[in-house]
């Protein structure tokens, strides 16, 4: 799918506004939105939304892991387990 589709002006948003939020729902693909031939907004479906952010969540998690790899912040699974049942007792 071209992007070039994906592209419109706010005066098509407010005329067609239904018929936008079924296209964004069938396509699962975002809308941009101009304003004075400027890209101003992005509009998705809630689906592609969650799932964008739940994307995100994961890379966050990611990130921070190697962070603390290269950190040396780690421990073993061994000394972990040997932690939570110490904390257990």
């Amino acid at each position: 799918m071209s992007l070039s589709h994906q592209i419109k002006p706010i005066s098509y948003l407010k005329t067609n506004a239904a018929e936008i939020i079924r296209d964004l729902h069938k396509k699962q693909a975002p809308l941009f939105i101009t304003q004075n031939g400027e890209a101003k907004v992005v509009v998705q479906d809630i689906a592609s939304y969650e799932s964008l952010q739940n994307t995100l969540a994961l890379l966050k998690i990611l990130a921070l892991g190697h962070q603390q790899v290269e950190e040396d912040n780690v421990a073993s699974a061994v000394d972990l387990i040997k932690r939570i049942r110490k904390k257990r007792d």
